[in-house]
């Protein structure tokens, strides 16, 4: 599925992301400054968190809890330097529970990521236009 959005349209695209996902386990592939986490950010609010939601760039990961008691990880795996460093956190084991996955930078764990995932891949088109393609 490929769809074109702004800012103003993010509501309905984490809407259809989560309508549309196969898996809990959400990968978010992308270059810097394309609005991974910007759009994080609006998934796990529709999803029903009140929790103040920032990137985990220094902790790896962060830890939600929903309204309906749903659990949230949002991982960063920008400053990963090896995947032995993402292993040895639990990556595996965060990946088995039923719980949302959501990850910014899954390339640098590559070899650690489940095959029960849903992919988006996000390219700026312009300063103000994204392009999102749903795998």
């Amino acid at each position: 599925m490929h769809l074109e959005y702004t800012i103003t349209e993010l509501p309905a695209i984490a809407t259809k992301i989560l309508e549309t996902s196969t898996s809990k386990n959400i990968l978010f592939f992308g270059e810097m400054g394309s609005g991974k986490t910007t759009l994080i950010k609006e998934i796990v609010k529709q999803l029903g968190v009140h929790d103040t939601v920032s990137s985990p760039t220094f902790s790896i990961v962060n830890e939600y809890m929903s309204d309906d008691d749903q659990t949230v990880f949002h991982f960063d795996f920008y400053r990963i330097e090896n995947e032995q460093e993402a292993f040895e956190i639990g990556l595996d084991e965060y990946f088995e529970k039923n719980a949302w996955c959501l990850a910014e930078w899954p390339e640098n764990v590559k070899n650690l990521l489940p095959l029960n995932r849903t992919e988006i891949h996000i390219t700026i088109l312009d300063m103000d236009t994204r392009k999102l393609i749903i795998k």
